[in-house]
């Protein structure tokens, strides 16, 4: 088991190391470029920010997939599979379209053609849905067309899903590097564990898309320096459904049933991917709830679809006064949650203790939403590893300033400066342009 978790924690590394390296030119060229447009009617940040994040996310994609190729355990996958090549078709063409959107900003249906066009592009060289395993019928094989059709609706909605959810600094890369470690463990049990080779591409798709966001992150957090665009927002996004697509509609529950030791066994083994969309529903559920939510929401009001507004659950959380800091970490906990419990769930399926503390922290989290103004104090020993306002220091200033002017400090915002409203609210959706701020509340 060594070796190839060696193998994988490589990949993993460089993928994270060019991703980081990479971002700081990227984030000089795209101020050179132009890929910094300014403040906006609805944007709640306060400087213009670079875009084109994505260009160095795909250049550790890029790392990442030729040092797996030199690597002993690893070549396997390019040998035996043309997932890979697959993948990286579809990401280059979805990234080129991300790049021009980030600069020029290009039509809306010229974006969801290009997402069609890149997810037929995968499927061309054999990266699709085969089957479908369906509880109480078995493996229901499907014909070329509605397994085509069903992986380019599944590539075409996370995508979407992804960059609906980039809307702070720092969420939307860390929503997919957390969910996408659980996924990751997943795929690793099934390939390794259960000695099933048609597993090893998720696995190592996973892997790579961990480093990207990685390496990405510490640019990108509040205040972010640089945000990732459509240009890593649909590549994530592609790279996400891929992993799903090739564990779900590539390996056969017949043979986890002979490794499983009983198609029982198998049944709760695959339990996420029962259903093609079952998997990605719960590895970015949170995102998925998002996409739904400002369909329905945007339809309801008479708007198209693909108009850009305030209501998405990230903003819902600033406005419940939450900052923009522990607005990111609720959508963590909750991405979290329910990525390693579903995981966890196909494990041990049977035991009550899993389903007990999965609602004790969901519990947990849902007090956390009800106390947004409740600030926790670290302890002494880790005041330097914390932002200064849960330092005990900060608190005790805070307290002199009272003293001092005999009233209470005015308190911030709950919508911070930094929050990258130019990610891009829909993957294919144009961004508005609003005459004036009064306007802003109703956009996103």
């Amino acid at each position: 088991m060594g070796q190839p978790v060696r193998e994988y924690l490589l990949t993993l590394c460089v993928t994270v190391a060019v991703t980081y390296l990479l971002t700081g030119p990227v984030r000089k060229f795209a101020i050179a470029a132009g890929a910094m447009p300014e403040v906006r009617a609805r944007d709640v940040h306060r400087e213009p920010t670079p875009r084109l994040g994505g260009i160095a996310m795909f250049g550790g994609l890029c790392a990442g997939l030729l040092v797996a190729d030199h690597l002993q355990n690893l070549n396997a996958v390019f040998t035996a599979s043309n997932e890979p090549r697959a993948l990286l078709s579809g990401a280059a063409l979805i990234w080129l379209v991300g790049v021009l959107d980030d600069k020029f900003e290009i039509d809306a249906l010229i974006k969801l053609g290009a997402q069609m066009i890149a997810a037929g592009v995968m499927v061309i060289q054999g990266l699709t849905i085969l089957w479908i395993p369906v509880p109480f019928i078995g493996t229901v094989a499907l014909t070329q067309w509605q397994g085509n059709l069903l992986t380019v609706a599944l590539v075409v909605l996370t995508i979407n899903a992804v960059n609906f959810v980039d809307g702070l600094d720092g969420l939307a890369a860390g929503m997919v590097c957390i969910t996408t470690g659980a996924f990751f463990l997943y795929a690793y049990r099934i390939w390794f564990g259960y000695g099933i080779e048609a597993a090893a591409p998720a696995t190592l798709f996973a892997a790579i898309l961990m480093g990207m966001c990685l390496g990405f992150l510490p640019h990108n957090m509040h205040p972010a320096r640089i945000f990732m665009g459509d240009s890593g927002s649909m590549l994530i996004g592609l790279v996400l459904a891929a992993s799903a697509i090739s564990i779900t509609g590539q390996v056969d529950p017949d043979t986890m049933a002979l490794f499983a030791g009983g198609e029982r066994n198998a049944t709760h083994a695959m339990l996420p991917v029962f259903i093609p969309l079952v998997l990605p529903l719960t590895i970015i559920a949170i995102p998925m709830a998002d996409l739904v939510l400002a369909v329905v929401r945007r339809t309801w009001k008479g708007q198209s679809p693909f108009a850009a507004d305030r209501g998405h659950l990230h903003h819902r959380l600033l406005e419940l006064g939450h900052s923009h800091s522990r607005a990111v970490l609720i959508m963590y906990f909750w991405s979290g949650l329910i990525a390693f419990g579903a995981v966890a769930y196909s494990v041990h399926s049977t035991s009550m203790w899993i389903v007990l503390a999965i609602a004790a922290l969901s519990a947990l989290g849902l007090v956390l939403l009800l106390l947004p103004r409740f600030t926790p104090r670290a302890p002494r020993w880790a005041e330097g590893l914390v932002p200064p306002r849960y330092r005990h220091a900060e608190r005790a200033a805070e307290a002199a300033a009272r003293d001092a002017t005999g009233t209470e400090p005015e308190p911030a915002r709950p919508i911070a400066a930094g929050v990258s409203g130019v990610n891009g609210a829909t993957a294919i959706g144009p961004r508005s342009r609003l005459p004036d701020r009064r306007k802003a509340g109703s956009a996103r």
